[in-house]
């Protein structure tokens, strides 16, 4: 009661008593608990898959400009300079081609020269001469076969300005899925070969984890594991799964006379712009926990 009494008496006064010392033991960190793999004898082995395939997408850009007295007049004409481009790159295949246009306009106000004879322009309402139009083509490859056709359509239009050729690998599910077969190959064959070495023999497979993290926690080893020889992936040979599908059409030279795609499809097939996929490297790796007898 005496304590419970002066407390009170304390809290009244704006006091607090000093705390009394408690002793717990602090909660372990959920790194220091083992998995119920780590009970019995086990090795646990990363394996690691390089490869290298070739970029499956390419982009490239162009632009066109055109001007004219009204802005009715530079857009229709920026449109004339596109609409055969657009046309003979249609033929290529929606699902091969892709193409996105951007429409950009600029006044242009008449012009004086100054005291110093510095251009100068007059941007006023009615000091308008021009109008200015940036027609922009931005094209997706799909299927690089038609990627040097597509190329030269463009260059053949004559733009104003382009852009070179952008390549990308855009990896599909059969080849993710092959990457990561090959890496659990590699962790069984490194497992193998360290069971043996060490006078073991390889039991069953206790844990599969394809991002490789079971293999690089604390319990096994403090800090990141080293980029030694160890771990250094196994390169191996992709082959691309190539799926029936028609080539795209040849392009016939037109006869005299012939329509404005066809005048473009003549002109470009004269120059041929040579553009290689470049290789990709992709890798993958995979961890892979086995018994030991």
């Amino acid at each position: 009661m005496r304590k419970i009494v002066i407390g009170l008496a304390l809290a009244g006064l704006g006091l607090s008593m000093p705390a009394l010392a408690q002793t717990s033991t602090p909660a372990a960190s959920g790194y220091d608990k083992a998995p119920w793999w780590m009970k019995e004898a086990v090795i646990t082995q990363t394996g690691y898959v390089r490869t290298e395939i070739e970029a499956n997408r390419a982009s490239f850009s162009a632009s066109f400009l055109a001007v004219g007295k009204t802005a009715d007049e530079a857009q229709q004409k920026a449109v004339a300079q596109t609409r055969a481009l657009t046309d003979a790159l249609k033929k290529l295949g929606k699902d091969a081609v892709r193409v996105n246009t951007s429409f950009s306009m600029r006044v242009l106000y008449e012009q004086y020269r100054d005291k110093e004879g510095n251009r100068i322009e007059n941007q006023r309402g009615d000091k308008i001469e021009a109008y200015q139009v940036n027609m922009g083509l931005d094209v997706k490859v799909y299927d690089v076969r038609t990627l040097e056709r597509a190329y030269a359509l463009v260059l053949a239009a004559s733009p104003t300005a382009s852009q070179p050729v952008y390549f990308s690998l855009e990896p599909d599910n059969a080849t993710k899925t092959w990457l990561y077969t090959e890496a659990v190959k590699d962790a069984a064959r490194r497992a193998r070969q360290a069971a043996e070495a060490a006078g073991a023999k390889l039991g069953s497979v206790k844990v599969i984890d394809p991002t490789g993290r079971a293999c690089q926690t604390d319990i096994l080893a403090r800090g990141e594991p080293s980029g030694g020889q160890d771990n250094a992936p196994t390169t191996v040979a992709y082959d691309r799964v190539e799926y029936a599908s028609p080539p795209p059409p040849a392009m016939a030279a037109p006869a005299p006379g012939g329509s404005a795609v066809e005048q473009l499809e003549a002109k470009a097939a004269q120059n041929a712009f040579i553009q290689a996929p470049p290789l990709n490297e992709l890798t993958a790796q995979a961890c892979v926990v086995y018994g030991l007898n």
